[in-house]
């Protein structure tokens, strides 16, 4: 049978947990994974005084789930399995976020919205376990390059693990593990944590500084070369010359060699955290 958004509820409510307020986290103070501001704005939409999401009631959330994520993901129109899956990502990381790695492990342009191409191309697949793992793969990387991956990765890494095994196991209509919570799994994991993208205006300048201390040491020489019929040779100066060569060559050498290994670095950060390349 076709999972539900209420088969799906209870699992991942077990990996968001209670009540957290982490200095880390940017959801900031969170109950059952939903963030303050997204509960001020689900009771402003209803008409509703403003409180804390301490004191949410379960149809406050379940109706915030429903919406803000079930729906934006359009679970009941996806794969059992393929849906608790990027449902919880959806939870975790954002609907957007979630919708991107199911479509990169489509195959498709990845824009964040579910639309007929995608539900199009899930539709091709058949083999839903290896699509499952393709999402995964995705998720795993994309939270790999987040900063915050060091306090929180051991949790994220729990989870991910729990959903693939439970989604699995729904692909091919068995019930699954039951999941279980482990500290961090329930922290925020979103794009605007993402590591810094390293800076390659400081390799360029060392190249060029390198680039022109090889001109002024031409220069030099030839300078060298001029005056040397007339008040001789100067080991001294040649020792000098040959060193600022050295250097020069060595620091065109350095700045080049970084800045591939940071355009390398930086290719990896925008295919991970499916951004655009910057010129």
């Amino acid at each position: 049978m076709k999972a539900s958004f209420a088969h799906v509820m209870p699992k991942i409510l077990i990996h968001e947990g209670g009540k957290v307020n982490h200095p880390k986290d940017p959801g900031g103070r969170t109950n059952q994974g939903v963030i303050q501001r997204v509960y001020d704005g689900w009771r402003q939409r209803n008409g509703l005084p403003i409180r804390t999401v301490y004191d949410m009631e379960p149809h406050e959330r379940d109706d915030i789930y429903k919406k803000q994520y079930w729906d934006a993901i359009k679970g009941d129109l996806l794969p059992q399995g393929v849906d608790y899956v990027v449902m919880d990502g959806a939870v975790n990381s954002g609907p957007s976020q979630s919708i991107k790695w199911l479509q990169r492990a489509l195959g498709i342009k990845a824009d964040g919205v579910i639309g007929q191409a995608t539900l199009g191309a899930v539709e091709m697949v058949n083999d839903h376990d290896a699509l499952i793992t393709k999402i995964l793969e995705r998720r795993e990387a994309f939270l790999r390059a987040l900063k915050t991956f060091s306090t929180f990765g051991k949790g994220w890494m729990n989870r991910v693990n729990q959903v693939r095994k439970i989604g699995h196991a729904w692909a091919v209509g068995s019930e699954g593990p039951t999941p279980v919570f482990f500290d961090g799994m329930n922290r925020k994991a979103t794009v605007d944590q993402a590591k810094a993208r390293p800076v390659k205006a400081a390799a360029d300048a060392t190249t060029g500084a390198g680039a022109a201390s090889l001109g002024l040491t031409g220069a030099l020489n030839e300078a060298r070369d001029q005056i040397s019929g007339v008040a001789g040779s100067s080991e001294t100066l040649s020792y000098v010359l040959s060193a600022l060569a050295v250097a020069s060559v060595l620091s065109v050498v350095g700045g080049l060699a970084y800045r591939a290994y940071a355009k390398r670095r930086e290719a990896a950060l925008v295919d991970a955290l499916d951004l655009e390349v910057q010129s």
